[in-house]
């Protein structure tokens, strides 16, 4: 279970971890006292209801947003005591993050969407034309990749996301709810896709979603999340 207090080496690693927003007097805790242990290699989905504290608890895994208690380690490195910049260069080549909405860029290409990361890093243009290409072969959209966003179908313009998530070879991908905006043969070809990468690559998945049989399908654990708290599966 991915649900382990106190074991040490794990690839991601969260303890007694706390989100609470504050408006005036009022206080939410979107999220309380998680504990969570992730092995490298995993294929770890986590699934509740609407504000039950998915996409609070991801955003503090990829670096978005501070835990106002408790700790996070990601591959051995305590990312919650990290300072701005630090996190920065976490988000750039340490985590890759997907979203419902596909969040690219509506002029450019395909290839250069999935490139465009690499910019940042001063990579040069030959080089980056080749890892662009190269990832999406992966993803099965290298005879598309001189086609725009909208001249993409909506589970082409994820699977261009997913290798713009992985241009840097990130060890760790984050995915919050990649299917929301997909039908349900599309969806399964998705998260198809994060398996196989999972599977053939190695690369430790932790995804997000309301749809539990896709979860059941393709990882390796099931995380229930309800008001901030896990709780077991009889309890879901």
């Amino acid at each position: 279970m991915p649900k382990v207090e106190n074991v040490p080496e794990y690839f991601v690693e969260a303890h007694n971890l706390s989100k609470i927003y504050s408006s005036g007097k009022i206080e939410v805790a979107a999220l309380r006292d998680i504990n969570l242990a992730v092995k490298e290699g995993t294929f770890c989905g986590i699934t509740g209801t609407s504000g039950s504290g998915k996409s609070t608890l991801m955003n503090l895994l990829g670096g978005l947003d501070t835990p106002t208690s408790g700790s996070i380690k990601v591959q051995g490195k305590v990312i919650s005591e990290l300072n701005s910049d630090e996190l920065a260069l976490y988000r750039r080549f340490e985590v890759g993050m997907i979203f419902q909405s596909f969040n690219l860029i509506a002029s450019y290409s395909a290839m250069e969407n999935v490139a465009f990361p690499l910019l940042f890093a001063d990579v040069p243009k030959a080089e980056r034309t080749r890892r662009a290409e190269e990832l999406l072969e992966k993803v099965g959209l290298l005879a598309r990749k001189n086609h725009r966003p909208s001249e993409l179908s909506g589970g082409e313009q994820q699977r261009v996301a997913i290798a713009r998530a992985l241009i840097n070879n990130p060890k760790l991908l984050l995915a919050d709810e990649p299917t929301g905006n997909l039908d349900s043969k599309t969806s399964l070809q998705i998260v198809q896709t994060l398996s196989d990468l999972n599977k053939n690559h190695g690369l430790t998945i932790i995804m997000i979603s309301h749809e539990e049989d896709l979860l059941n399908e393709f990882a390796d654990d099931i995380i229930h999340l309800r008001d901030g708290k896990f709780v077991d599966n009889k309890e879901f």
